[in-house]
């Protein structure tokens, strides 16, 4: 660009941050939706393709705590888009937003209510389809939770974006059980239980102190790129993914400080509910695993757990790719690394 372009887009960009509507609107990808209810709205992509590369359809199983456009956050940052343009059928249920009054439900209502209803509707949507789950972090063990629980259903297989296994190998864990040793964890569960839940703005807090470097550098970074467009709408992206994060109901987080954190059930190949134990031994069907090289959330090693804990499947394929915890999902590399085994993982199971 000449200079005169340089600077008039500069100001341009600069405006629209600071007082504008943003640097580009909002463009979710076409969807119908099929089912509408509390935590549990189901989309399905809308794709111009008749003849689909599978019969199998793809259910996307986003985690607690982050909006379920972590599938759709602008049109080159798509993981459903990519799989209508590669001929698959993609499916998203939504949990909605958490609040006060959802602080009783837990780990049960998603493995063994949302999600298996979720998998029974997108099948019988596509004539009694198998489906492919994709779940991003804490969907993804939603993802092997609900197949392990319920061999029943028409699941194909599972990949697991991200995933944390093995809380052992979660970064501070050990200083938060150091904690919990000296009030035997009834700090955390009272407060957590009071407020029914962790709310949103925590949430968003916790994400952005997890990536403090980039809140660090946020300013520079606007400065350096501020005549360049289409890296400040990615930035932008991610930025309306925060801003839209919900909470956790209160009996789920203190499930997950209690059963995960504390005792480490996912590391050891298990979720033990209130009248049951599920089993990762029991997946039955094969199994995709995506680490990430540079994610602090959910550190490559507790991904890799589960080539260990996944004895019951007929194949357990773990992949390390470039990227952040949001990043593997869904940044710059994803379309050459994690969709392009997605993609290959898929086409196996074809």
């Amino acid at each position: 660009m000449s200079i005169t372009d340089t600077v008039t887009t500069a100001a341009r960009n600069a405006w629209a941050l600071s007082f504008g509507a943003g640097i580009e609107p909002v463009d979710p990808a076409p969807s119908t939706v099929l089912w509408d209810e509390p935590h549990r709205l189901l989309r399905r992509y809308d794709t111009e393709f008749q003849s689909a590369a599978s019969d199998s359809a793809v259910l996307l199983v986003p985690p607690l705590a982050a909006p379920a456009t972590c599938f759709d956050l602008r049109r080159d940052q798509s993981l459903a888009r990519y799989l209508v343009e590669t001929g698959r059928a993609p499916y998203l249920i939504d949990y909605g937003d958490i609040s006060f009054a959802d602080r009783r439900m837990g780990f049960e209502d998603w493995i063994i209510d949302i999600l298996p209803e979720a998998i029974l509707r997108v099948s019988a949507d596509r004539g009694g389809a198998p489906v492919d789950l994709i779940g991003w972090s804490v969907g993804g063990m939603f993802s092997l939770l609900t197949a392990a629980a319920n061999p029943e259903l028409p699941i194909r297989s599972v990949t697991g974006v991200g995933p944390p296994l093995d809380y052992d190998k979660m970064l501070g864990i050990p200083q938060l059980r150091a904690v919990a040793g000296l009030t035997g964890g009834w700090g955390a569960t009272a407060v957590v239980r009071a407020a029914g839940g962790i709310p949103a703005p925590l949430t968003k807090l916790a994400y952005r102190l997890a990536a403090y470097d980039r809140e660090l550098a946020r300013p520079r970074f606007i400065a350096g790129n501020i005549a360049n467009t289409e890296t400040l709408a990615k930035m932008e992206s991610i930025d309306r993914f925060q801003a839209a994060m919900p909470g956790y109901p209160g009996r789920f987080y203190n499930q997950l400080w209690g059963r995960m954190m504390l005792a480490n059930d996912i590391g050891n190949g298990r979720l033990e509910l209130r009248d049951r134990i599920v089993e990762l031994a029991d997946v039955r069907v094969p199994v995709l695993l995506i680490g990430g090289k540079s994610d602090v959330i959910t550190p490559h090693a507790a991904v890799e757990a589960g080539l260990r804990t996944l004895t019951g499947s007929p194949s357990v394929t773990y992949e390390l790719v470039p990227g952040s915890h949001l990043g593997i999902l869904t940044g710059p590399q994803a379309r050459e690394t994690t969709w392009a085994h997605l993609d290959k993982f898929l086409a196996e199971r074809d």
